[in-house]
């Protein structure tokens, strides 16, 4: 069965549908841990906040996490100084010092397995750029250390250390800041107007609008179709593993990671973008080969928002939209960076400052490789003449065999052999007739 060992064991609270107009001061679009984490925040300093979520609260990307809390996002400190300088790195970083430090705080009154762990990243075979990620830290004025051995079963050609990181369960964590919120569940946003949001039963009037939906599904503004793109990767929860004592992922970001969860461990891998080949035969043929005694007891997939620089997008929805604000972009590092862009959302509703402000804001540059990447895979699946067709922007839908689903390499939309939606951005489902797995 494919599900994560967070919904296994948690339960969410449940919310009633909204069934009449109503008005807030903010309206949250999207009830993941980004999601309620504005909502808390917005709360805490005062406004009237609601969240509106499509179907359950963390139904997406959440319960999917490997849920690590960590500043140590692979090796990126070296290439976002080539890219966004000394000055935008500097705040992301601190961005994520502060996000790892307030969830510390919030987890110290929530009982959701709240453990502190060194955090590593591994080269197999690139010490050079290990060199370079450590003389990048040291500019930032950040600790970090090199060691040349791990508890894993290959050798490799270092990693870069990280004291005091943690790990958490995630949906515990989400229960406990989701009570209390005025959350509105299987109330599906249609349409966004200013100042207001049409759902199926009701209206809501709202100063301020966040959208966080993992991929922002307003396509009129913004262009977010064309600076993001989407990544699965797989994990297996194996009983009778290694305790490794610590959290690890491949530098390469197509390797393997590796975390311990009450008595078990995760093992993530086979990466790859939205649409293309991939599944669980990478992590399950690495146990297979390395832990031989060890026995899978769950397995899922999760999906992550891709953007041209490896810094998320959130800030203004577009400068166009005033009052409209997007968090998404995560780049796999959704926990530490959900609480970074409630910290950030809140201070620009509010009207304060926030250096990350300028490193974040969703109207940056564009001009990345990435981008030609984007659009490229954009023309080619528009041009391919075969059905289905995603709905949301008309690509090609491709077959995923191990997950049964119609996935599209666009945008990362993907849909159930019913023609149920799985992942947005789409908003709708597919037409049964053309879902169906082919022969």
């Amino acid at each position: 069965m494919v599900q994560s060992i967070w919904e296994k064991t948690a339960q969410l609270p449940r919310f009633e549908p909204l069934r009449r107009d109503t008005r807030a001061d903010v309206l949250v679009i999207g009830g993941g841990l980004a999601g309620l984490l504005c909502a808390h925040e917005l709360t805490r300093a005062g406004l009237r906040c609601v969240v509106a979520e499509a179907g359950r609260i963390c139904g997406g990307t959440t319960k999917n996490t490997t849920a690590k809390l960590t500043v140590q996002h692979g090796l990126i400190y070296h290439k976002l100084l080539r890219k966004l300088g000394v000055e935008r790195t500097r705040a992301y970083l601190n961005a994520s010092l502060d996000a790892l430090e307030r969830l510390r705080a919030l987890c110290q009154d929530i009982p959701c397995s709240f453990e502190e762990k060194p955090n590593f990243v591994y080269s197999l075979d690139r010490p050079g750029e290990l060199e370079l990620e450590l003389a990048a830290l040291d500019k930032l004025g950040c600790p970090a250390a090199l060691v040349k051995e791990l508890p894993l079963p290959f050798p490799v050609a270092g990693a870069v250390r990280f004291d005091r990181q943690a790990q958490f369960h995630p949906l515990k964590f989400a229960a406990a800041i989701a009570q209390g919120l005025p959350i509105f569940e299987h109330t599906r946003v249609l349409e966004v107007e200013t100042g207001r949001a049409i759902t199926p039963h009701g209206t809501i009037q709202a100063d301020h609008i966040v959208v966080a939906t993992h991929f922002p599904f307003l396509n009129k503004f913004g262009a977010y179709w064309l600076k993001l793109y989407q990544s699965r990767s797989y994990v297996l929860a194996l009983k009778d593993g290694p305790d490794l004592g610590g959290m690890y992922v491949d530098a390469s970001g197509e390797g393997l990671s590796f975390r311990n969860y009450d008595g078990l461990l995760l093992l993530g891998g086979g990466g790859h973008r939205t649409g293309r080949k991939g599944g669980w035969s990478v992590p399950e043929d690495f146990a297979r080969s390395h832990y031989p005694e060890a026995k899978p007891v769950c397995r899922w997939a999760a999906q992550d928002c891709m953007t041209l620089d490896g810094a998320p997008y959130v800030g203004p929805y577009s400068p166009r939209t005033p009052g409209l604000y997007a968090v998404t972009g995560f780049n796999k590092w959704g926990i530490t960076w959900s609480m970074a862009a409630a910290t950030l959302t809140a201070d620009l509703i509010l009207g304060r400052d926030n250096p990350c402000q300028r490193a974040l804001a969703p109207s940056r540059s564009i001009l990345r490789p990435q981008l030609a990447v984007n659009a490229g895979e954009s023309v080619w699946n528009l041009l391919t003449p075969t059905r289905p067709r995603c709905p949301h922007m008309g690509c090609a839908l491709k077959y995923n065999p191990q997950e049964h689903s119609w996935d599209c390499p666009c945008h990362g939309s993907r849909f159930a052999e019913d023609g149920g939606l799985l992942d947005g951005p789409a908003t709708g489902g597919l037409d049964h007739s053309r879902a169906s797995a082919p022969k």
